[in-house]
């Protein structure tokens, strides 16, 4: 069994920073991780490799300081790394990263994709599911459970709002997973050790078949014409009045804000 995890390497914090001027995320001085739903998805599939002997290969796009989390990655169980860096990838929307890393995924061999349900720096959710737009698989979303049967189908639990939908899958498909339901193991010293020993490799976008029209910002129909971090709500106010006195405060507020 071949399965590829997609990991990125995301800002450890959860006060995204805006540069007022230019609109972007203020990295500087921010330290990288990766992704907590990838790092869930790469558990995952070391526990599959545990029972059924898979081979994990992790795959990633980014600048080459991504090397840092390829080697965790290592460190944790992976077999193979691949990182996806070139300057023609730069400004990618999520169609355009999920068609490169599609024709990446497409130049291996695999029965299974796993990636994170999503990005803790964008929150969008879309990359799972466009690349298996892009390979032609079916997917299952959300996922908090995998296991594989004798037959070789996957019986897979995906959590929806207030219930978990139980699903048999046949032949290859793409799973994009949470980080809640799948503990990541803590890489040990050995591991550590043997991950820089081992080759994290690098492909530029000529080592893919690609329509070239179709990566970076040229191929990204996404245009960010704003960003701004969420505003902070007011504070609260306390009032020390009576029951006739609260109504009355009620309402004026109300219509204060024209809801009454």
């Amino acid at each position: 069994m071949n399965i590829i995890v997609c990991i990125k390497q995301v800002p450890d914090t959860t006060e995204i920073k805006i540069d007022p001027v230019k609109g972007t995320l203020i990295r500087e001085g921010v330290p990288s991780i990766m992704n907590p739903d990838d790092k869930g998805g790469l558990e995952l599939a070391l526990r599959l490799k545990d029972q059924f002997g898979a081979n994990v290969t992790v795959v990633s796009m980014g600048p080459p300081q991504a090397d840092v989390i390829m080697r965790e990655a290592f460190a944790m169980g992976a077999d193979r790394a691949i990182l996806l860096s070139d300057r023609k990838f730069a400004g990618s929307d999520t169609l355009a990263t999920s068609y490169a890393i599609a024709g990446l995924c497409r130049s291996l061999d695999y029965d299974l994709i796993i990636a994170g349900r999503q990005a803790i720096d964008g929150d969008t959710a879309q990359v799972g599911p466009e690349m298996a737009e892009h390979l032609g698989l079916p997917q299952v979303s959300y996922v908090c459970d995998a296991k594989v049967m004798d037959n070789g189908h996957l019986i897979v639990h995906k959590e929806n709002e207030d219930s978990v939908q139980v699903l048999e899958v046949e032949g290859k498909c793409l799973l994009t997973v949470l980080a809640s339901a799948f503990e990541p193991r803590y890489m040990t010293v050995g591991g550590i050790i043997e991950a820089y020993n081992k080759e994290v490799e690098v492909w530029g976008a000529d080592k893919i078949d690609y329509d070239q029209s179709r990566l970076g910002l040229g191929g990204s129909p996404t245009k960010v014409f704003q960003s701004f971090p969420k505003a902070m709500k007011a504070p609260g106010e306390v009032h020390e009045v009576s029951e006739e006195e609260a109504v009355e405060l009620i309402v004026n507020k109300l219509k204060e804000k024209h809801i009454i």
